[in-house]
């Protein structure tokens, strides 16, 4: 598994997957707190002109998970998505949306982080948690 101790890694992770398409950016990133955002654009709207709900999750979703992978244990090779919730508060249609993701628990067999998603006024837009079942090698 690739290293993700920097921002130009974590960065690189998402290039031409989800993460890219959407234009996650990570602008902060240590072991429990991982910081990221992307710009609204028309492709990331809903038909109402609203921002797709999705769109929020996806960068929610990216977020924590980075985040697992930074502090998965020794031995595990990977973490899959077995819960997640999102409530979403607002919305935007245009502006900066920003993420930030803290490790609420990091254990042997699951972690579970928690994010807030702000608009660039700083409102929050949506509380999104979401627990992760770490992966060890088969044998």
């Amino acid at each position: 598994m690739p290293d993700l101790s920097t921002l130009e890694q974590l960065n690189t992770l998402g290039e031409g997957l989800l993460p890219g398409l959407i234009g996650i950016r990570f602008t902060h990133a240590e072991r429990g707190l991982l910081r990221s955002e992307f710009t609204v654009r028309p492709e990331l709207l809903a038909p109402n002109t609203f921002l797709h709900a999705a769109s929020i999750v996806a960068l929610a979703d990216t977020t924590c998970g980075y985040g697992t992978r930074m502090l998965l244990p020794e031995g595990a090779n990977g973490f899959t998505t077995i819960e997640l919730k999102s409530n979403h508060l607002s919305t935007a249609r245009e502006g900066l949306v920003t993420c930030e993701a803290r490790a609420v628990h990091a254990g042997r067999t699951t972690q579970v982080w928690d994010a807030e998603v702000r608009s660039d006024q700083g409102k929050v837009m949506a509380l999104f948690r979401c627990t992760q079942a770490v992966l060890y090698p088969k044998g």
